[in-house]
């Protein structure tokens, strides 16, 4: 494993780092907080996932998901759509901005997705899946990849087929979260059917479901033979995981959690980077869900989420923490 971690590893031309991958994940993955937890050590990033047909439409709110930074690189651009065609038209008209990697959604389980055959639904209907592939990667050179679920239902799984129909339609690589759709986020991830994966494909798999520290990551890695770990839910709030993840993985160390002084502060840096980029009328209703996640854990969280919800500006929320600060005499950093 420690040679693992010392390695570069590629998809496609694109040099990653280190195996730890920020997953998607929607009203959570923007640009702000892709570049915390860039700082914290995540190898890739992947933003929200963006509806082909909005781009296609030059949704203004579209667009603004799509903005790139230089510090994130690698990146990955996920979206969603299930017309070959127009998703091929889109990833070619999008191929010069700047994201190294394009993903296509096959795996979101969401009913406002699925109604229209997109997302976990194309699992449904494999020939039309590889078809999407073939298409989008007979239009642009950079590398396309695949975010799957294990199949529709526990009854109808198929992610080794579809593995091996879009590796065969040219995709690069594929994210195989260990749920399927019939489950959202419930249950135990299957981590033997990701290991199924790994073995039916020649292209890197990545692993996603239950990691959420250095130990499960090490598991995850070690018991499927993926090439790399996704983390979504364990980084919301806790950008710090990919610290940890890379530190356990390197030479076994298990590094202290961030402390409540580093919680409040990163919660600060996370909505001021949410007002640059959102203004703050957008940001501060954002960061509501955002603080309750950072204040998971702290002493008489429950009243701060409350006092943190009437904020309207930037200055409010700063002053709402100052104010439990000095509440509970947070002059030395407590560890959680």
């Amino acid at each position: 494993m420690e040679t693992l971690m010392k390695m570069k590893w590629k998809i496609g031309s694109v040099e990653i780092e280190n195996p730890f991958i920020l997953a998607p994940m929607a009203g959570v993955t923007d640009l702000p907080f892709r570049i915390l937890c860039k700082e914290q050590g995540a190898g890739l990033l992947c933003t929200e996932m963006v509806s082909a047909k909005a781009i296609s439409f030059h949704n203004k709110n579209t667009i603004s998901l799509m903005q790139i930074d230089p510090v994130e690189h690698p990146v990955s651009m996920q979206i969603f759509g299930s017309e070959p065609d127009l998703m091929a038209e889109v990833a070619k008209s999008i191929e010069e901005q700047p994201f190294d990697i394009l993903d296509i959604n096959m795996g979101c389980p969401m009913q406002k997705v699925v109604k229209n055959g997109d997302g976990s639904a194309l699992m449904k209907n494999i020939p039309l899946a590889a078809s999407i592939v073939k298409a989008m990667a007979g239009a642009v050179d950079i590398p396309i990849t695949v975010k799957m679920r294990l199949g529709w239902t526990r009854d109808t799984e198929n992610c080794v087929e579809l593995a091996r129909a879009v590796e065969e339609a040219g995709a690069a690589a594929i994210t195989v979260h260990g749920r399927t759709r019939e489950d959202f986020y419930t249950g135990k991830a299957d981590w033997k059917k990701i290991a199924e994966v790994v073995k039916a494909v020649k292209i890197p798999v990545i692993g996603n479901g239950d990691v959420v520290d250095g130990p499960s990551a090490k598991a995850l890695l070690e018991e499927t033979g993926c090439a790399a770990v996704a983390i979504g839910r364990a980084a919301w709030g806790n950008p710090w995981v990919f610290k940890e993840v890379n530190a356990y993985l390197e030479n076994g160390d298990i590094i202290d959690p961030p402390s409540w002084e580093e919680r409040l502060a990163m919660a600060r840096e996370h909505l001021h980077g949410l007002v640059i980029e959102k203004g703050e009328n957008a940001a501060v209703r954002e960061m509501r869900a955002h603080a309750s996640r950072y204040f998971h854990g702290l002493p008489e969280a429950a009243a701060l989420r409350r006092e943190i919800m009437k904020a309207l500006t930037e200055k409010e929320f700063n002053e709402t923490i100052d104010r439990y600060e000095e509440e509970k005499h947070l002059t030395e950093p407590s560890k959680i």
